[in-house]
């Protein structure tokens, strides 16, 4: 595998090229794919639990821990050959990877092994997302970083909205293992096409100005230098951990909001695909480009405003989504239609307020490492995040369902969620706190 460092023309000249926009494209759909297969799950949780008898517990460990636990760590090990080798050429190895195994799980007899497929979609997934970033971070300059990593994170509400979607009509008319192997293979698919279109540029080249001449490659450094450098940075331990808890939340809520769809609202499992895939959709995307847009500019003018953008947005979207979630109560006797509707609508507000962290926090992680160690740095960050948000969440949500259910019987996903809001507050502390200490921690 070599360092596949072949520059577009006027990327090499220190000029913004067309050509970043392309790659973008091709980062986006790449992520659209990733979450696509990870959050498929979600809407194929009933006929997946019907037929191997599983509690909400057990369904969480699966799309939990299964996933979680060699992505985050398998992600450190990853980026450090991504800081040394073709960026490109480790993302297509992952994009292949997990999508075949995503195709295995429409094949497996029992819970034990589609927990293990679920764990080898997560051993592909580790390579995609850290050296995704470090390219975003070669091809746009500062000033437009936090919105085109907030633009490459719209794979998450493209992606759960078409898992969502397709996954929940195809099982409805060819069953849940139908819906695991078209998505995998369309995936197995896209690699080679990614492979062709995509470029690696040289480390660092969008960081200088307009008609400097391209650095001298710099060498990638050790992971204990790494490790060293971001121990001593308190903003990165505050963004990291401010990024986890909310994704405890994020993730969890995403992978059982079709279940509360289906048991609290008495949605089947065909309208729920249409009504969730529409609320991610349109929340996730508005609420992304918001969250990328607004720490441009307010970070031109204070780097506070990059965790503070999302501190703000936590605050107003805990209540908006329990408002959300009981939405019958307001519209009366209107008719359970009515009920339906003001609730996609309410939900669009903390459906995209959640997401508005992407952008401006994944643009701050790369200010608090030069270069060479932006990969590994990422990595780091995705591994608290992550282990935390996925591993945590997913199984949080179940667990915490099964405990209640004697108490509140088919409500008790209800007030499993209505206990997770606790998670976006916190994170709002979080993030208010880095704002404290992220000019100290800055690398230009």
């Amino acid at each position: 595998m070599s360092d596949n460092r072949i520059e577009a023309p006027a990327q090499a000249a220190g000029k913004p090229s067309s050509y970043r926009y392309v790659v973008l494209a091709m980062l986006i759909l790449a992520y659209t794919f990733n979450f696509l297969d990870r959050q498929i799950l979600g809407i194929l949780a009933k006929p997946i639990k019907d037929e191997f008898g599983l509690t909400d517990a057990q369904f969480g460990l699966m799309g939990g821990l299964a996933f979680a636990l060699l992505y985050t760590t398998l992600a450190i090990p990853i980026a450090w050959l991504a800081d040394r080798f073709s960026r490109v050429w480790i993302m297509t190895a992952a994009l292949t990877l997990w999508s075949g195994f995503t195709a295995l799980c429409g094949v497996v007899g029992s819970f034990s092994h589609l927990f293990l497929a679920r764990m080898g979609v997560g051993i592909g997934e580790a390579g995609g997302v850290a050296p995704a970033y470090s390219l975003i971070s070669d091809y746009f300059p500062k000033h437009q970083r936090a919105r085109a990593l907030a633009a490459y994170a719209f794979g998450i509400p493209l992606g759960t909205a078409a898992g969502t979607l397709v996954g929940g009509l195809l099982a409805v008319h060819y069953g849940w293992r139908t819906a695991f192997i078209a998505v995998g293979l369309l995936g197995v698919l896209l690699a080679p096409v990614f492979r062709l279109v995509m470029r690696d540029p040289a480390r660092g080249g969008a960081d200088r100005a307009p008609g400097e001449p391209p650095p001298a490659p710099a060498p990638a450094a050790p992971l204990g230098e790494v490790l060293r450098l971001l121990a001593a940075k308190p903003s990165f331990w505050l963004l990291s951990l401010g990024a986890a808890s909310s994704s405890v939340c994020g993730y969890g809520v995403a992978a059982w909001l079709p279940s509360f769809f289906m048991r609290s609202l008495g949605l089947t499992l065909a309208q729920t695909a249409w009504y969730y895939s529409g609320i991610a959709f349109l929340g996730g995307v508005i609420g992304i480009w918001l969250g990328g847009a607004m720490a441009d500019r307010l970070g031109a003018k204070s780097k506070a405003g990059y965790p503070l953008t999302p501190a703000v947005a936590f605050l107003i979207s805990a209540p908006c989504f329990i408002l959300a979630m009981n939405s019958g109560g307001l519209v009366g006797g209107l008719g359970g239609q009515a009920a339906l509707a003001l609730a996609f609508v309410i939900f669009l507000i903390p459906t995209g307020l959640n997401l508005t962290w992407l952008g401006p926090i994944t643009a701050a992680v790369q200010h608090l490492a030069p270069a060479p160690m932006r990969t590994t740095a990422s990595a780091l960050f995705l591994l608290i995040n992550n282990l935390l948000g996925i591993a945590v969440g997913v199984y949080y949500f179940g667990a915490v369902s099964d405990l209640l259910k004697p108490t509140f019987g088919a409500e008790s996903l209800r007030w499993a969620i209505y206990t997770g809001m606790g998670f976006y507050l916190l994170a709002a502390l979080l993030f208010f706190l880095a704002s404290r200490r992220l000019d100290q921690d800055w690398v230009d």
